[in-house]
């Protein structure tokens, strides 16, 4: 079974309304489990006194806290001239082959259409991710040995005409 097809399975299951699927053929077996509840992703204090249930007042503030953001119109603008290099699948970000050598690319660097530009690994198989377009990386959107999903930017590239 591809990791094209695996992924495709995922998505419709993660669609249905099952919860648990297994499959065992003489190749292979895959289950796949499905969450019932989401996970948040938040720190969490370590503290010696005992958690009191009732929540402090917020203090009054006499001045906003965080000065206001850009308008999202003049990123979104400054962001269309940049195309995106989406992951092809769920699985970890890894920006080099192994962690005792470089990076596939940095900011900054020219790549060519077919130029490999990073790792993700999916079910302990390491795919090579190639780029579909030439240009420059002008930032890149994911940690390393991150989770990705599918589809999601990994890399913004200006592209070269």
């Amino acid at each position: 079974m591809k990791a094209k097809e695996i992924q495709e399975l995922i998505d419709f299951i993660s669609n249905s309304g099952l919860a648990e699927v297994k499959i065992e053929t003489d190749e292979f077996k895959l289950s796949i489990k499905k969450n019932s509840e989401p996970v948040a992703a938040r720190p969490v204090e370590a503290t010696s006194s005992p958690v009191n249930p009732i929540p402090a007042a917020p203090a009054p503030q006499t001045q906003p806290a965080v000065e206001p953001a850009p308008p999202a119109s003049s990123v979104e603008e400054e962001n269309k001239k940049y195309l995106e290099i989406k992951s092809p699948m769920i699985g970890t970000f890894y920006r080099s082959p192994n962690p005792d050598t470089d990076v596939f690319v940095n900011v900054g660097d020219a790549i060519q259409a077919g130029q490999t530009v990073c790792i993700i690994e999916a079910m302990k198989l390491f795919n090579e991710i190639e780029s579909e377009i030439s240009g420059k990386i002008v930032k890149v959107l994911v940690e390393n040995a991150s989770p990705v999903e599918y589809d999601q930017p990994l890399f913004l590239v200006e592209p070269t005409h």
